[in-house]
């Protein structure tokens, strides 16, 4: 099973792959994380991407391509993986069936994740991420003086550059102009399925595994 989840920033790609990748058992490829932990071990290519993400932009494909490469690579994809944050691109669309064809690794289907855009820059601002070990929480899971439930850091919580309104608003503004030509690409291959992402969010991993027939 080879699944790629697609949608605007903070409509919930990232929860809904951790849980498919649970439930199937295979591996959960999030090019944000991958980056955000570039930027903090301050790697070249972390700084690099820092300077791009901070002002809401995209990393360039080059560099995006070669993390894609050398992840699917690895023996844990063997059985599926499930894409979430790229591609972001036309471009890297085709990049990634030229590369799935090169490692024979087949089709990949595309889960189309929408809702509305002020929802989505209200669930953006509502989150906080941890300066400690990066994972990123709802001010609703961050009580007064709680410890980090990931790393048990103390008074570790930031509100992200990226996830202030103005940047939001710059990202929401690259996702249409940019990215959703990536859902008309594979949806011409007919490579596509759409879930509303504005239920819970059990709700909406029940509607994906109706939509992909499980």
């Amino acid at each position: 099973m080879q699944l790629l989840l697609f949608g605007a920033p903070g409509v919930g790609k990232g929860t809904q792959a951790k849980l498919l990748s649970t439930k199937f058992n295979i591996p959960h490829i999030s090019t944000g994380e991958i980056l955000r932990q570039a930027v903090k071990d301050q790697t070249q290519l972390g700084k690099k991407a820092q300077e791009i993400m901070n002002r809401g932009d995209l990393v360039p494909d080059e560099i995006m391509i070669g993390i894609i490469r050398d992840r699917l690579g690895k023996s844990d994809c063997n059985k599926g993986f499930i894409l979430d944050g790229f591609p972001r691109t036309e471009e890297q669309a085709m990049e990634l069936d030229n590369l799935l064809d090169e490692m024979n690794l087949g089709y990949i289907k595309l889960i189309n994740i929408f809702a509305e855009e002020n929802e989505i820059i209200k669930r953006l601002n509502n989150r906080r991420a941890c300066k400690e070990c990066g994972e990123i929480f709802t001010l609703e899971e961050i009580k007064d003086d709680e410890k980090c439930p990931n790393c048990d850091a103390k008074d570790s919580f930031y509100l992200r550059e990226d996830d202030k309104e103005d940047v939001i608003r710059k990202r929401m503004e690259v996702f249409r102009t940019t990215t959703e030509p990536v859902l008309n690409y594979y949806k011409m291959k007919d490579q596509v399925v759409s879930v509303n992402g504005l239920g819970s969010v059990e709700e909406v991993n029940n509607e994906i595994l109706k939509t992909i027939g499980l």
